[in-house]
Parts: structure tokens; sequence; C-alpha cells
């Protein structure tokens, strides 16, 4: 039955059984055959019929309508039982901005694997917008960037929040402080990442945000050098908290709080505009959005 109502439809939305034809890979002849088989089963004709065109019938109507909400639900039924029956596996390309792929994305590999082994995943790590448009021209299954960005051709859900702090050595005069103003902060050599990486955008939103710009920039392409010559004592930046956790235990690098609201941005994740995922790209996600980031946990430190 849920053949004959698969020509039905398909006949009914073409208004041809030529072009409905060669949708189905089927001939002519055939789909007539499978459309006489319906009508004789309903007890009635189902379209109205001549040399331009093929139209619905009141019976053909009503038809069209169950049959479209019947073969909804046959497909999820056969995608319930495939998930039931079979286990998520084959390759899956995922590529993270770098701070999310260096310092959570591993933490999320080994979920992955314990719970779905069969996943093969390659990683890539760039910066945001290397990530963006690498799912942009099909290179990616799934991108996780750091920044808000307003494309067409993919789709952006934020899954996680994370919090960024200033960050100097723990030998700096103000890491001894319990508040520091920001204005404090404008002869302070300041240690950023590259332009189109998401900690540079959110670095260049903390200057906005206090209309200030620092005399001495320093541009690092490295969140892991950028650490290291922060630690030196060359300057000050403005990280993630998940950059820092292991230093920030060690003591060799501190958080300097400024008087005001703490500086929050969003993880998202983009994928291309589809409404088809495999079963590895789903229970990725899916661990995606479970795995939320606990947005103050170093707030108090």
């Amino acid at each position: 039955m849920d053949q004959l109502l698969h020509v039905f439809v398909k006949v009914a939305e073409k208004k041809n059984f030529t072009r409905a034809a060669e949708e189905l890979h089927m001939t002519q002849p055939a789909v007539s055959q499978h459309i006489q088989t319906l009508e004789r089963l309903m007890g009635t004709k189902l379209l109205e019929r001549n040399n331009k065109y093929v139209k619905l019938n009141k019976a053909g109507k009503i038809v069209y309508h169950h049959a479209k909400e019947i073969l909804g639900l046959y497909t999820r039924m056969n995608h319930l039982i495939d998930d039931l029956m079979n286990h998520a596996s084959g390759a899956l390309s995922i590529g993270a901005s770098y701070t999310y792929g260096e310092y959570i994305l591993p933490h999320i590999m080994a979920e992955l694997h314990k719970q779905y082994p069969l996943i093969k995943p390659a990683i890539t790590i760039g910066n945001s917008n290397e990530i963006v448009e690498m799912v942009s021209n099909h290179q990616l299954d799934v991108g996780i960037i750091e920044m808000d960005i307003e494309m067409k051709d993919v789709y952006i859900e934020p899954f996680a929040e994370d919090q960024m702090f200033i960050i100097a050595s723990a030998n700096h005069p103000y890491a001894k402080k319990k508040r520091v103003s920001i204005d404090d902060l404008r002869s302070e050599t300041w240690i950023v990442r590259e332009t189109g990486s998401g900690t540079r955008k959110a670095t260049d939103k903390l200057f906005s945000k206090y209309n200030f710009f620092p005399h001495d920039i320093m541009e690092f392409g490295s969140t892991q050098l950028i650490k290291e010559v922060v630690e030196a004592g060359l300057g000050i930046t403005f990280l993630s908290q998940w950059t820092v956790r292991k230093e920030l235990s060690f003591g060799t690098l501190k958080l300097i709080h400024i008087d005001d609201q703490p500086f929050f941005r969003q993880f998202s994740f983009i994928t291309q505009k589809t409404p088809f995922y495999t079963k590895a790209m789903e229970v990725f996600l899916d661990i995606l959005r479970k795995h939320r980031t606990s947005a103050n946990s170093l707030a108090k430190q």
C-alpha cells in the first residue's frame, strides 16, 4: 500500500504521469497501473485526467491529505527501527576553532568514542572564519565556532556559553588586586589573537565596550604562545576560561577582575542547510547540546 500511495502523491504533485514516472524512475504504464490499483482499492476515481493535466477530484484530495500523513509516519517508523537495529558509524569530518578544538573538543571526542566506537571522526582546527568557510564549501560536515556570523548558506545554532577573562602573569602587580579599573590597563601591552579568530573578535568587542584602544598590541596566531609570553611577563591578554584552567590551578597565570559585568560569548555549531543528517552527525550534535559548558566555573577564583 505504501508504494501505491507514494506513486499517487507524486502524480498529484507533478500533475502529470510522465513527469511523475521520471522522478520515480518508473515507466509511465507502471505509474498508470499503480493509480488504477489504488482507485480500485478505494472504490472510486481519484484523478481527473485530460491531455494537458491531471488533477485531484474530491475523493483524491481526501486520499492525498491522508496519504501524506501516512507516508510521513511510515518513514519515521522505518527510521526509528533502523536506528534501533543499527549503530551509528562511518566518517564524520569536524572542524573547530582553536579554543573549543584544543581545550574542550578532546573531552567530547572521548565521550563520542565511548558511546559510538564505530564513528570515525576527522578533526580540523582553525580560526572561526576558516571553519565557516570550510563548512560552506562542503569540506566539513560540522564546524564549531566562537563568534556570531550571518550567512544564508549554513545553519548555525548556539549550544554553549563561554566566559572570558583578562589574564596576567602571577607576578603582575594587578594580579594581586581584587579589582582593577579598565583604564588602569590602557598602558599595558596586550597580546591578542589574529584577525578572523573568535577570540580576537571578542577582544575587539571588549575594547569597543570600554571605548579605548591599548597603546601597545602584539598579535600572535596561537593561544598557547600567547599564554607562554603572558606567563613570561610580556603583557596581558583576554582569553576563554577554558584555555587557562591548568595555568590558573598551577598559579602561573591569574585573572584580573575589572569593575564591571563578566564578559560572555557563545559557542555555536554550523552545518549545511539540510533536513537530512547521517546518524553519526545526529548523535554528535546531540552530545554537543548535552555537553553544556559551565560559564561561571572560574568566576569566583
